[in-house]
């Protein structure tokens, strides 16, 4: 299971993802003894609010740095006994900092990646568990072979049927995998779409000369 966690240090929200279905009762069980659920979506997925936030120093890295000029970005992802954490510092002695509190609270500390930021900050933020973590492997699959035969393209190299006989496997399958990867990619990314077009004066004019567009093809 996956758990995605947003904290304000009042109230806990988090997203439980089950990969078992079969499991799913059970983890609804356990999660109902410690939380109130306050919404559910289909796959196994469970939404749900702690009246109390845990955090506590021994268990949580922000609290753990909230006095550094350090940003914590969340969610806080936790599978596999681990948790991940995406941290943004603005100076580098920072670091060496961070990893000292962490590790005199006996936190086992591994570092994945380190990254510049470049451009603007709110332009770096997007995480990627948070947009293909809805995806099953065979739909990640579909779209990445659909994009190495030119179906996203213009114009396109392939169709569906052409990838599906070239890939030896039945057109509807791959037809399914591959449209249900697309709309849950779009159900992920438009709102942070709608983010960017607010703050961008562009994006805004852009929308609005498509939309004049439209009309007069339209007419």
């Amino acid at each position: 299971m996956r758990v995605y966690t947003w904290c304000n240090r009042v109230n806990e929200v988090l997203e439980v993802e089950v990969g078992d279905p079969s499991e799913y009762g059970e983890v609804l069980k356990e999660v109902g003894k410690i939380a109130t659920i306050v919404g559910e979506s289909e796959g196994g997925g469970i939404h749900l609010i702690e009246s109390t936030c845990f955090c506590t120093p021994e268990n949580s890295v922000g609290m753990n740095v909230e006095d550094l000029p350090v940003l914590v970005v969340s969610p806080e992802v936790m599978r596999g006994g681990w948790e991940y954490y995406r941290l943004v510092l603005f100076r580098h002695e920072d670091f060496a900092e961070v990893v000292r509190r962490l590790e005199g609270r006996d936190f086992t500390v591994e570092v994945l990646e380190k990254a510049e930021v470049r451009g603007s900050l709110s332009g770096n933020l997007l995480e990627a568990d948070s947009v293909f973590s809805s995806l099953t492997g065979k739909q990640m699959d579909a779209m990445i072979r659909a994009y190495g035969h030119g179906y996203y393209r213009l114009p396109r190299s392939a169709d569906i049927q052409e990838i599906a006989r070239r890939e030896r496997v039945k057109r509807t399958t791959f037809q399914e995998h591959l449209k249900k990867g697309e709309n849950k990619i779009i159900e992920r990314i438009i709102p942070y779409m709608r983010l960017y077009a607010r703050r961008s004066g562009d994006a805004a004019k852009l929308t609005t000369a498509d939309d004049q567009g439209r009309s007069m093809n339209h007419d």
